[in-house]
């Protein structure tokens, strides 16, 4: 496989769906709680569901079961593959929904390249699916979907096996009480490769002395070891509480699940209009209203941070300007505030010119220089010889799109991979040329701090 079999125009349909229909339906239903769905999916679709939340908390969607999955173990065209499979896929849709579309729900590696060890076994380059059973909350309304996918003419009983279903997970999701969880119990909290990281740090930043990146992400990783498998319910529960101000996600793959509490969106597209944000430079929140304020300042006049989120302000608006028509951006970052961190910040919009597609500003926007580097090319090679691990799908991105092409991804840090009763958390910061190992160490545990605050593996300053 090349990046080259992926290149095809709007029009094209991958002739290997034409045999296959995809039905849906849609009913309303009383508004009821998300993660009461995930739950009730447990036994039936446990390491078949997936899970979203935006920032705003205008849109939460469920997805249980896999009607259809696309994904790629290729390291090339794995963005135009996903795409051109769902167009593919959407053009085979029996009855459209009015009120609701069907939406693909997954993400990519960071960065398919890597060659290093990987713990993500179950996670190929891309992963996403079609739910069997989908839920979607929009303000104050409700709706659940079937999505049969079949090459079947005859798909009355089975789309009425579906409906059975469908009426037991709402019936499961209604009536039962949300199970209560506790925080678990970290036994073990290890950092992986410390000694490795921080000698990476030195030889970047001498590496970029010589003039041969402007800027390189290092990211490090965390493991915890829990008494007992931590639930991707209890996960998601744990992080909804902590960090509500954020976007949500989990996806389950087999035995391992994926979850987060990312501030940082990637792309939002909705009837053509684009968004991104410029997420870069950072300061912890301070103790007081006083302090907090002051450290806010600090960042906003800060050089190297300042520098940093400009990189990811270049590069995001290049990538806006090829694929729009119209675009906007402001002059000068404002602060964004969550739990333990405050951030640089920077809108930027834009209307998309015909024949762009979310899934085409994904492609171009990954990695942002927040996450990579800059120049994107060289950063990346960098990360590749000096970082100490394989990122998976940390700090990559994770999202959704739907049949109309509307949809929306982040970035997915602030996040952990589960495997039975390990977590694997990362943490990275922007290496420039007069970054100092120590520093940047400190500043990961900064980062770290949401996961283990959702994890229950506590900082040595907390109770």
């Amino acid at each position: 496989m090349n990046s080259q079999q992926y290149s095809s125009p709007e029009n094209f349909t991958d002739t290997r769906y034409l045999a296959y229909r995809f039905y849906t339906e849609t009913i309303e239903v009383s508004r009821m709680s998300a993660l009461a769905f995930f739950e009730a999916g447990e036994q039936q679709f446990k390491g078949k569901r997936m899970f979203w939340q935006n920032r705003e908390k205008t849109f939460t969607w469920v997805g249980l079961g896999h009607a259809h999955v696309i994904s790629a173990h290729s390291p090339h065209g794995r963005f135009e593959q996903i795409k051109e499979e769902w167009q593919s896929l959407c053009k085979q849709i029996v009855n459209e929904e009015r009120e609701v579309q069907p939406i693909l729900f997954g993400g990519f590696s960071f960065d398919p390249l890597n060659e290093k060890d990987s713990v993500w076994t179950k996670f190929p380059e891309a992963y996403f699916a079609v739910p069997t059973f989908q839920m979607i909350i929009k303000g104050e309304r409700a709706y659940v979907s079937i999505h049969l996918i079949t090459k079947d003419k005859d798909t009355f009983t089975a789309f009425d096996a579906l409906r059975k279903e469908r009426d037991r997970l709402i019936h499961s999701a209604q009536v039962s009480e949300l199970k209560k969880y506790r925080k678990p119990l970290v036994v073990k909290r290890t950092e992986l490769k410390k000694d490795e990281y921080l000698d990476s740090i030195k030889k970047v930043t001498a590496v970029i002395k010589a003039k041969q990146a402007e800027k390189v992400v290092i990211a490090r990783a965390l493991k915890l070891n829990f008494d007992q498998p931590l639930a991707p319910a209890s996960a998601l529960s744990q992080v909804s509480e902590e960090q509500p101000e954020s976007f949500l996600f989990g996806m389950e793959a087999e035995n391992q699940f994926f979850f987060g509490a990312t501030p940082e969106r990637l792309v939002k597209v909705e009837d053509r209009q684009a968004l991104s944000t410029c997420l870069a430079g950072s300061t912890p929140r301070g103790k007081t209203v006083e302090i907090d304020a002051a450290l806010g300042n600090e960042l906003l006049n800060d050089k190297k941070n300042r520098s940093e989120h400009q990189f990811v302000v270049k590069m995001i608006s290049q990538v806006f300007d090829a694929h729009s028509s119209k675009m906007f951006v402001p002059k000068t970052p404002k602060l964004m505030k969550i739990r333990d961190i405050q951030h640089l910040y920077t809108p930027v919009e834009g209307e998309l010119k015909d024949g762009s597609n979310l899934l085409d500003l994904v492609r171009d926007l990954h990695p942002t220089p927040a996450l990579g580097g800059e120049p994107k090319q060289e950063a990346m090679s960098l990360i590749r010889q000096y970082e100490t691990m394989n990122r998976g799908y940390y700090a990559a991105p994770v999202g959704w799109i739907d049949a109309k092409g509307d949809g929306e991804f982040a970035v997915a840090i602030r996040s952990a991979l589960l495997d039975g009763k390990d977590a694997y958390l990362y943490a990275g910061g922007g290496i420039v040329e007069d970054s100092h190992p120590e520093a940047e160490y400190d500043e990961t545990w900064v980062k770290f701090r949401p996961m283990l605050r959702v994890l229950g593996g506590q900082m040595s300053d907390e109770s």
